[in-house]
């Protein structure tokens, strides 16, 4: 038994034995190390993809795209070798009260610095306002970090929950940043179509994780296989990141003239100079 400090967080006595804990469970580790592969897949495709991007908000859009599977890697890297994971006791009124529960903690932190990537190059293609672009991706971050309390809170399974709900309270403003502000935005900029794309595809997938979250081992433990439940963020990662990574790049590759044509963001577009 590892020792317990005050706030029932379990201490891993060593990285070792939780990166072998990882290791012996093959549904667990086959989800991280897939991503470690598919993310040094997506990181050599899309610097071959972006070789010829020249244009300075195209190659914007194209960095932060490529920061996706960067970030990826070194989250995933990081759960594999126990880094970012640890064992938390449930409390009280949990379906798992009292026992240990393998928690990746990392994966919040690895969302909270992917996703502003994915929303900064999905609002860059769309020319939506700075202060739209600067509002979503700071609800976004609140969001993560949100999540994260959720996740690792053990002195009250009620504020668990609370700290779930103010996550998806951040995640309704970023859905209505980019369900309602974005589209029209993008419609102006001649990037509506690859943009509703890509919007469907990222509403799609985002809404997953909340659920995953309230029937896995942190929420209600109707699933109560971490294995299970990584291989579904696994999955969702995978569309949400390398997909979405994949389809904006193209996309932008072949028509970069259209986004020079849309200019900077919403916010730094210069007035009209008088008659």
């Amino acid at each position: 038994m590892s020792p317990v400090t005050p706030g029932g967080v379990l201490l891993q006595a060593t990285q070792s034995e939780v990166f072998s804990e990882i290791n012996n469970d093959v549904l667990l580790s086959s989800s991280l190390w897939a991503n470690i592969a598919l993310a040094g897949l997506s990181i050599l495709l899309f610097v071959y993809m972006g070789r010829n991007v020249e244009g300075s908000r195209a190659r914007l859009i194209w960095g932060a795209t490529l920061m996706i599977p960067l970030v990826s890697i070194s989250s995933y890297t990081a759960l594999v070798s126990g880094l970012t994971v640890g064992f938390i006791e449930m409390p009280a009124g949990h379906a798992l009260a009292g026992e240990e529960v393998l928690s990746q903690w990392g994966r919040y932190l690895t969302w909270a610095l992917s996703t502003p990537m994915i929303l900064l190059a999905l609002g860059l293609l769309a020319d939506a306002d700075l202060g739209s672009l600067f509002t979503v991706i700071a609800a976004d971050i609140g969001m993560c970090i949100t999540g994260l309390a959720a996740a690792l809170v053990t002195s009250s399974y009620a504020l668990r929950w609370v700290f779930y709900g103010i996550s998806c309270a951040f995640f309704v403003a970023v859905l209505y940043g980019v369900l309602v502000e974005w589209p029209r935005s993008a419609a102006n900029a001649g990037t509506g179509e690859i943009f509703g794309t890509l919007r469907a595809l990222t509403v799609v997938l985002w809404l997953g994780y909340p659920v995953v979250w309230a029937v896995g081992v942190e929420g209600l433990a109707l699933v109560q296989s971490v294995g299970l439940t990584s291989w579904a963020y696994s999955v969702l990662d995978i569309g949400a990141k390398y997909l979405f990574a994949f389809l904006l790049l193209r996309w932008v590759a072949a028509n970069e003239r259209t986004v020079s044509r849309s200019g900077v963001a919403g916010g730094d577009r210069a007035a009209p100079a008088d008659d």
